[in-house]
């Protein structure tokens, strides 16, 4: 079985039937030891009806009581071997199935991680949870097709040929069977792929409804909009369980024709061997062994309609996974695969869409009434979406994106924080001297945070930093933007939740750490905006005036009203601060 740590291959992501015939292939060996345990053990099954005809024959009907002792010995053999087969089939179809989801987990997060910044902007965050709780569950499940799938068949073609030997009439309808399972189940399985397609893109849409809703409750809730996106949700819900019926609706038949078409074929093939023995065209040795024949086909029936259903959903599964695979990186030479060289020496970003320059050396802010249009322009401007920006004059897609990487940096004011110590959280990567970090700690305002945490550095730090408030994860991830020192500094809202006194002092010292960089900062902040060098001020995502925040104030009456709406806001959260609604150190 595959371990944490292996390679799990390149996948066959032509479609959803390629792939899982590659999770087969990838462990063909336990797959053929699977179905040769699976045949195995329902040829066992199928042998046991023939034994005990031949105890009734030979040695009951006689009354020999040795041959009799024989057959019983000879059943008690087959029954012990069979359990034991049917333990050893069990653990490696336990193992095929564990590998085939450790393997799709391995896969799916490992073009999670090749796909990296431009995965939000391809896929929901929902359909990668729904892929990852029950897609590659069900996948996995699938795979048992290769041992009792397999073994079913075997078992299927043993007794049709034993009961060739009994009457040719019993083995015509027993081979017929199967074409009668497939025109009735067939159209039912097909259904049933067109409802659970529906089904899990509902689900994704939903998962991701949830995701927006932890992330953004307290905004919602701020906004008044709680309610509305509650109804909502309810609304998703409701059509996500009205689907969920109709799946159920059609398994439930699936899952009845499982059960019934057994028993319909134990009474036509019993009724038929009756007919036939009291016409004394077969014994009675024979009558029981067809009724036992009929008794084991109920197995290799039932196990052909679940793995018909199970591969009915897998391919529903596999589709989805499939899908996610075929989505493609950013490409990392450059458009064209020019891959050109970034400019020697610190040069101007421009992004021609909303007029904004970005000129090495200077402290440049944008805003807008709408947040997202200042964030869109930083996203073009940090080649997180596609865009004519230059660089230097050249353009910003045709530069190799390693380049482009090294030496622009993009910091978002919702940047994940993952577990681990305080100086491990904000180095990242990076190996930091204590005076780097003390320096980027002391720019970003966040002394109080290293001296209240009990071992200050070394302290642990929660997932997302849920030990922390929310001004001071704002903190810690200006301080591993700074103590990167890029070239280019794009931070998106990097105060805004800080109460006004420590926003000031992180504006003054911000000017003064990145005095030779680069640093666009996306903000309506007064505070901020009155230490930047060049305002933009945008609407619709485009530049509507440029200057100073002071000229700005003074001959743009929409600026001032946005900074001056701002204002109160920042007033209003400073008094909830001083009432201690902001969230303490845990």
């Amino acid at each position: 079985m595959i371990d944490a740590y292996e390679d799990p291959g390149t996948p066959d992501s032509r479609g959803p039937a390629r792939y899982l015939v590659w999770l087969v292939r990838q462990q063909w060996r336990r797959c053929a030891l699977g179905a040769l345990l699976g045949s195995t053990w329902t040829t066992l099954m199928a042998l046991t009806p023939y034994l005990l005809s031949r105890a009734v024959d030979d040695g009951l009907e006689p009354g020999d009581q040795i041959v009799l002792a024989g057959w019983a010995g000879a059943i008690l053999a087959v029954g012990t071997f069979s359990a034991w087969l049917s333990i050893m089939r069990h653990r490696t179809m336990t193992r095929i199935r564990m590998d085939a989801n450790f393997r799709t987990v391995k896969v799916v997060i490992g073009q999670a991680v090749r796909l990296g910044a431009a995965l939000p902007r391809q896929v929901g965050a929902g359909e990668v949870v729904t892929i990852g709780v029950g897609d590659v569950s069900t996948i996995a499940q699938s795979l048992t097709f290769v041992g009792p799938g397999v073994g079913a068949f075997v078992s299927y073609c043993v007794v049709a040929g034993l009961l060739l030997s009994v009457s040719p009439t019993l083995a015509a309808v027993i081979l017929l069977g199967m074409p009668v399972v497939a025109v009735l189940v067939g159209p039912l399985l097909g259904r049933l792929q067109g409802v659970e397609s529906s089904y899990r893109e509902r689900q994704g849409v939903l998962t991701a409804r949830i995701g927006d809703l932890s992330g953004g409750l307290r905004v919602l809730n701020g906004l008044g909009g709680k309610g509305l996106f509650a109804d909502a949700f309810r609304r998703d819900s409701r059509r996500l369980q009205e689907q969920g019926y109709r799946v159920g609706a059609v398994s439930s038949w699936i899952q009845a024709f499982g059960v019934g078409l057994p028993t319909l074929f134990l009474a036509l093939v019993t009724w038929l061997a009756a007919r036939l023995a009291a016409q004394g065209s077969i014994s009675v040795g024979e009558l029981v062994s067809v009724y036992g024949y009929v008794a084991v086909l109920v197995v290799p029936v039932a196990f052909f309609i679940e793995c018909g259903f199970q591969i009915s959903r897998a391919l529903v599964a596999a589709r989805r996974v499939v899908r996610f695979l075929a989505l493609a990186p950013d490409d990392d030479s450059g458009a064209a695969g020019r891959g050109l060289d970034a400019p020697v020496s610190p040069a101007a970003l421009h992004d021609p869409d909303s007029g904004v320059s970005a000129v090495p050396g200077r402290l440049t802010a944008l805003a807008g009434a709408r947040p997202a249009d200042a964030a869109a322009v930083v996203d073009r401007l940090g080649r997180f979406a596609p865009s004519a920006v230059t660089w230097g004059g050249i353009r910003l897609d045709e530069i190799a994106l390693a380049q482009v990487r090294a030496r622009i940096l993009v910091a978002d004011n919702e940047a994940d924080l993952f577990a681990g110590t305080l100086r491990e959280l904000v180095s990242g990567r990076g190996e930091f001297g204590e005076e780097a970090i003390a320096r980027a700690v002391r720019a970003a305002v966040a002394d109080d945070i290293v001296l209240g945490l009990p071992d200050g550095l070394d302290s642990a730090i929660d997932a997302q930093g849920r030990n922390l408030s929310g001004g001071q994860r704002q903190r810690v991830r200006l301080v591993r933007a700074l103590l990167a020192d890029p070239e280019v500094l794009l931070a998106v809202e990097p105060t805004s939740a800080l109460d006004a006194h420590t926003e000031a002092a992180v504006a003054d010292r911000l000017r003064a750490e990145r005095a030779d960089r680069t640093t666009v900062v996306a903000s309506t902040s007064p505070l901020l905006l009155d230490r930047a060098d060049t305002v933009y001020y945008l609407v619709d995502g485009k530049t509507a005036a440029v200057g100073s925040h002071q000229r700005l104030l003074a001959q743009e009456p929409g600026y001032r009203s946005l900074v001056a709406r701002d204002a109160d806001e920042t007033e209003e959260g400073n008094r909830q601060g001083r009432e201690g609604i902001e969230e303490p150190v845990r």
